[in-house]
């Protein structure tokens, strides 16, 4: 797979302009949260823009009124602000209504790394996942992002798409692949992982070195983090061992997710759950570094799973 050409942010705001030059009731809002991908929607299309300002919960209620008028309403802004400052009003207002609106949160997990703790994204998709209307979408590469941005515009119910920053490689062809909300990036084997968003694209050179190894493992990209499509669990239930690698909190995130998936499948497979610590990083520095403290730098992410494939006597 080779290295997509667009920022995975630009992709989705290019799908955003598209809809929204055909759909003259598509608004979108921001919490004075510019991206370079959005100017040109702003230059164009100026009456279907508002900068709510820095007004987060407001934005929510705004996006309430004008969704219940019959608008199709997009409100953009940092994860962590749109999730954690806006709960209250997403639960009651959007989901409480089952009205359409479409909350983009940019900075997923460590993307906005040296701009402080208040802006990561690492607990957002526990946070969301707890609303029992809402879809969640988390793009890995530009394609994705740009499908996720229409296959949200044409809902009738909630969505939440969680945005990352950055030009990475290319994981899915067309947005066909998307349907099922994950895929197959490398044949599912009895040792398989299961990535989502940035990670993904770690988790591929991970899968790489462990093949120089001589240890073959299965890939997944898991898209759609809710709702999962019952085709997840066909597709990984001959699995013996499977690890999920996240850059969110192990609390509720992707690991939480397949953990109860096995649960409610009443599956034997072993499950190992990597991704950010069960504590609070109130530092700042760059992704990496972050990464380097949670123990999910790629020679950390591959001693981790060597130790434990050691432990149930894989190698």
């Amino acid at each position: 797979m080779g290295i997509s050409k667009t920022d995975i942010r630009d992709a989705f705001f290019d799908e955003i302009y598209e809809i929204g030059k055909a759909d003259k009731n598509m608004l979108f809002l921001t919490d004075d949260m510019d991206a370079f991908g959005l100017k040109k929607f702003v230059r164009d299309f100026p009456d279907q823009f508002i900068n709510i300002g820095v007004a987060e919960q407001n934005q929510i209620n705004v996006a309430t009124g004008l969704t219940l008028c019959g608008k199709k309403v997009f409100v953009f802004g940092i994860c962590s602000f749109m999730t954690m400052r806006c709960f209250e009003q997403i639960k009651f207002n959007i989901c409480g209504m089952n009205l359409p609106v479409v909350v983009v949160g940019i900075g997923a997990g460590f993307s906005f790394d040296s701009d402080g703790p208040a802006l990561h994204g690492t607990q957002d998709i526990a946070i969301m996942r707890s609303l029992p209307e809402i879809t969640i979408y988390n793009p890995s590469d530009a394609v994705s992002a740009s499908a996720v941005a229409r296959m949200a515009y044409e809902k009738n119910s909630p969505s939440y798409i969680r945005l990352d920053k950055g030009v990475y490689p290319v994981i899915y062809e067309n947005s066909f692949e998307l349907q099922s909300g994950f895929k197959i990036i490398r044949p599912v084997q009895r040792i398989s992982i299961v990535s989502t968003g940035y990670m993904t694209s770690v988790a591929m050179v991970l899968a790489e070195g462990l093949a120089g190894r001589g240890i073959n493992v299965g890939l997944l990209d898991l898209m759609r983090l809710k709702p999962v499509d019952p085709l997840f669990y066909e597709t990984i239930r001959n699995t013996e061992l499977l690890i999920t690698i996240e850059e969110n909190s192990l609390v509720g995130g992707l690991g939480s997710i397949v953990g109860e998936l096995l649960s409610d499948n009443d599956s034997d497979i072993k499950l190992k759950r990597i991704g950010s610590q069960d504590k609070q990083f109130v530092v700042y520095g760059t992704r990496n570094w972050l990464h380097s403290l949670n123990n999910l730098t790629l020679p950390d992410l591959e001693e981790t799973v060597l130790s434990w494939l050691r432990k149930t006597h894989e190698i």
